[in-house]
C-alpha cells in the first residue's frame, strides 16, 4: 500500500493571509489565488482570510443585522460617510459562525469596503469569485449565501444613494 505523500507548497498560507490582511487589494487576492493550484489550498486560504476580520461587537449581532438567505448565521453592519466624489463612502463590518463564510466576507470587504456607493453598484462580485475559482467549489447553500451577502451590500449602497437625491 502506497502512502499518500504531501507535496511541499511553494507558498505559505500564513504568509499569503498576512499579505492579504495588511493590504488586501483585489489584484493581490487574484495573484495569491493564482499560486494555489487545488481546492484544498484555496479553501484553507479563504479560512485564513476570515481570521483577519475584525471581530463584530456582540451588540451588533441583532436580527436587523442578520443577512437573510444564508445557511450560516451572518451579521453585517454598514457605516456610511457623506458624499465622496462618487456618492457616500461605505465601510462594512461582518461576522459569521462559519469559518469559510468569514473568508468569503473578507474577500467581499476587499472588493467593497471603503468604496463609494456608486462604485459598489458597478462591481460584479460574483464574476470575481468565478475568476478566483471559488464559486464552482461552493455548495449550493454557500453560493446562495454569497449572493445574499452581495445583494445586502448592494441594497445598502442603493439606500445610501437614495438619501442624497
Amino acid at each position: 500500500m502506497r502512502r499518500h505523500q504531501h507535496r511541499q507548497p511553494i507558498y505559505s498560507l500564513t504568509r499569503l493571509s498576512r499579505i492579504a490582511a495588511n493590504a488586501m487589494t483585489i489584484d493581490e487576492l487574484v495573484e495569491n489565488f493564482s499560486l494555489l493550484n487545488d481546492w484544498d489550498d484555496r479553501y484553507h486560504y479563504v479560512i485564513e482570510l476570515g481570521r483577519s476580520l475584525a471581530p463584530l461587537p456582540e451588540a451588533a449581532r441583532t436580527e436587523a443585522n442578520k443577512v437573510q438567505g444564508c445557511a450560516s448565521q451572518v451579521w453585517l453592519t454598514t457605516s456610511t460617510r457623506p458624499n465622496g466624489p462618487n456618492g457616500p463612502v461605505m465601510t462594512f463590518i461582518a461576522d459569521s459562525d462559519a469559518h469559510i463564510v468569514r473568508g468569503l466576507i473578507a474577500i467581499l470587504f476587499a472588493l467593497y469596503s471603503g468604496k463609494s456607493a456608486r462604485d459598489i453598484l458597478s462591481i460584479d462580485a460574483l464574476a470575481l469569485f468565478d475568476r478566483l475559482g471559488l464559486r464552482e467549489n461552493l455548495t449550493p447553500q454557500r453560493s446562495n449565501g454569497l449572493r445574499s451577502m452581495v445583494e445586502r451590500i448592494r441594497s445598502e449602497a442603493r439606500a445610501a444613494l437614495a438619501t442624497i437625491h
